[in-house]
């Protein structure tokens, strides 16, 4: 359902899927052939299996990697071999721009020159304090401006094609901070999980923005929370703090509210090719459904749901142009 003003509401569809639905079931029936993608840090974890699971139904994938020869080994381990990989390191502006013209410029988006998916799925996440680029806070500039840039530079591949799709990654992150406008740095003083919050609240937030400034062109965005997956995201954080937080147990059993990795890449494979998502965008999905605003006080307000924050237009908009401040770029200046 879209609204009379064309936004898509913040509701279930009753997709008929579940938190333990897998990216393969995700993606059953739907033919990708003739289809481009995009997937970031798609060589572990989520990312490996969004991959499978575009591959098996026909897309052709690239996958840019910070390490690319590592990438292109755990891809042939994978049986992915057909994959194509590029350097990118999203936390290097001219990495982007470089990545983005070469792919342009390469014959591997085809003579209509069209990208049908980009999913910006790589991150970090609470990290050791660490600068990049002219100062900026890592994972803001890694998880966010990185993605909006390639975002940006990808725009006439995007809205070359018929109906393509932007998947962002959030996540339940987003609730422990909303973009700070006034200390986007954290020059005040450095909180890893303010951080992390912070940069999947401007994930969110990305994509609400760039589906309001795409869909006249046919090109629709959407944010993720794919949940709690145990994965190489997990590196910065030490084996007592994931004990404390209930993650897993003393002797390494990992909670079994967790997801797989096959489960948790199951809802971007879903925001990116659901026939059910056709002249939709701007939302916040999980669970293979377009989520529930948050219940602010609810027993499950930590866990499910998206706060307001993060799907606010206004905030969305101010992101955007602060965002194109920083970098110098914006396809629709």
């Amino acid at each position: 359902m879209v609204t009379d003003n064309g936004t898509t509401p913040q509701h279930p569809l009753g997709s008929g899927f579940g938190p333990r639905t897998t990216a393969a079931e995700a993606v059953a029936g739907i033919d990708l052939h003739g289809k481009t993608a995009v997937v970031t840090g798609g060589y572990s974890g989520l990312g490996l299996e969004t991959v499978r699971a575009l591959a098996s139904a026909g897309a052709k994938v690239m996958v840019p990697a910070r390490r690319p020869e590592h990438a292109r080994e755990v891809l042939d381990r994978a049986g992915l071999d057909g994959v194509a990989v590029a350097a990118l390191d999203l936390s290097d502006l001219d990495s982007v721009r470089s990545f983005a013209a070469d792919l342009l410029a390469s014959g591997f988006l085809g003579e209509a020159g069209s990208l049908d998916l980009l999913i910006n799925n790589a991150a970090i996440m609470a990290s050791p304090e660490t600068r990049v680029g002219p100062g900026w806070e890592a994972q803001f500039a890694t998880n966010h401006l990185g993605h909006y840039a390639l975002a940006n530079l990808l725009w006439p591949a995007l809205s070359a094609g018929d109906g393509a799709r932007v998947v962002a990654l959030s996540s339940t992150g987003h609730k422990l901070s909303p973009v700070r406008f006034e200390d986007l740095n954290f020059d005040s003083g450095y909180d890893k999980w303010q951080a992390y919050g912070q940069a999947k609240t401007a994930n969110a937030l990305f994509a609400v923005e760039l589906d309001a400034l795409g869909k006249s062109s046919g090109v629709r965005a959407f944010a993720v929370h794919p949940g709690g997956i145990m994965t190489e995201l997990q590196r910065h954080l030490p084996r007592e703090e994931m004990v404390a937080s209930g993650w897993m147990d003393e002797a390494g059993n990992v909670n079994e509210r967790f997801k797989t990795s096959e489960q948790g890449a199951a809802t971007s494979v879903w925001a990116a090719t659901s026939p059910r998502l056709a002249g939709m965008g701007g939302v916040y999905c999980e669970d293979c459904d377009i989520a529930e605003p948050t219940v602010p006080g609810s027993p499950e307000a930590r866990v499910r749901g998206v706060d307001a924050h993060a799907i606010d237009p206004e905030a969305a908009e101010k992101l955007w142009q602060k965002s194109a401040e920083l970098t110098g770029i914006n396809a629709f200046a």
